[in-house]
């Protein structure tokens, strides 16, 4: 059964405080997560309050859905991060059967 993963790099040059900060993220992951019913997971620490790294993991039987879906969700992750005041720094993401 295949299985996607993403990591998505955030840089947030707006966040002045741990508390700015978690609340992109956190904001970022419940979006994705209830919009594309996916897992949604901050990946690092809170070492700097300018940038996170979240992953993003979905499983399906169809390699062709979860490509689309991969997609979806980087164009999503951009547009919602851009609304929090934020950007996708990079992006990237594989499939594995």
């Amino acid at each position: 059964m295949p299985v996607a993963s993403m990591t998505v790099q955030l840089r947030m040059e707006h966040s002045h405080s741990l508390k700015d900060r978690r609340q992109v993220v956190r904001s970022l992951k419940e979006k994705l997560r209830h919009g594309f019913n996916i897992s949604v997971a901050e990946m690092d620490e809170a070492v700097t309050w300018q940038s996170a790294t979240i992953g993003i993991a979905a499983v399906s039987g169809s390699r062709d859905y979860l490509s689309g879906l991969m997609r979806e969700v980087e164009d999503a992750a951009q547009r919602i991060a851009a609304d929090l005041g934020a950007e996708v720094s990079d992006a990237w993401w594989e499939l594995v059967d």
